[in-house]
C-alpha cells in the first residue's frame, strides 16, 4: 500500500497542528484509518504521511472544497504545498 507524503508551509505551526487535529472525519473520508505521522520543521513547514486504503477515494477527497476549506482554516499556504507519493521502497 502506497503513503503520500504532503509537505507545505503554514501560516502559524502551533495553530495549524491544533486545527489539523480537529480534521479525522474528514481524514476517514479519504479513507486513512491508520495514524498519521507528521512533523513541523524551520517553524513554519510541515509534512505529513498518509496511508490510505484507497488511493482513488483519497484523491478524490484530498482535491475537494472540503480539503480546500481544511487547509484554509489550518493556515495552509496552498501554493508552497507539494504532493509525493511513496510508492517505491529499498529494503536494506
Amino acid at each position: 500500500m502506497s503513503r503520500i507524503l504532503v509537505t507545505a508551509q503554514v501560516d502559524d505551526a502551533n495553530h495549524w497542528e491544533a486545527a489539523f487535529r480537529t480534521h479525522g472525519d474528514l481524514f476517514r473520508r479519504q479513507t486513512v484509518s491508520k495514524p498519521i505521522e507528521m512533523s513541523i520543521t524551520d517553524g513554519n513547514n510541515v509534512a505529513v504521511c498518509f496511508e490510505p486504503e484507497n488511493m482513488e477515494k483519497f484523491w478524490e477527497i484530498f482535491n475537494s472544497p472540503d480539503t480546500a476549506a481544511a487547509m484554509a482554516e489550518d493556515g495552509v499556504k496552498r501554493e508552497t504545498v507539494k504532493v509525493f507519493v511513496l510508492d517505491k521502497q529499498f529494503v536494506l
